[in-house]
């Protein structure tokens, strides 16, 4: 059960790592410099496939936890 979760925790950080910066630069935030910053952005393909693919593992990774925890 350790193994499994070390391995979901690996690929929860390369996924993580993964995913496009919704904030293009720092120093945009600061000065309020992008007035699309902000804007509705949807996702597609492969972005779409990454956020979700994440929401999983990280779902899985709480409940092996718990499950880890109360065993």
């Amino acid at each position: 059960m350790q193994i499994f979760l070390i391995i979901i925790s690996i690929l929860l950080i390369a996924l993580v790592l993964l995913q496009s910066n919704k904030a293009e630069d720092a120093s945009q935030i600061i000065s309020n410099g992008g007035s699309d910053l902000f804007a509705q952005r949807k996702e597609r393909g492969s972005e779409l496939f990454i956020s979700r693919l994440t929401l999983v593992l990280g779902l899985v990774f709480f409940l092996i936890s718990l499950i880890m925890e109360f065993m």
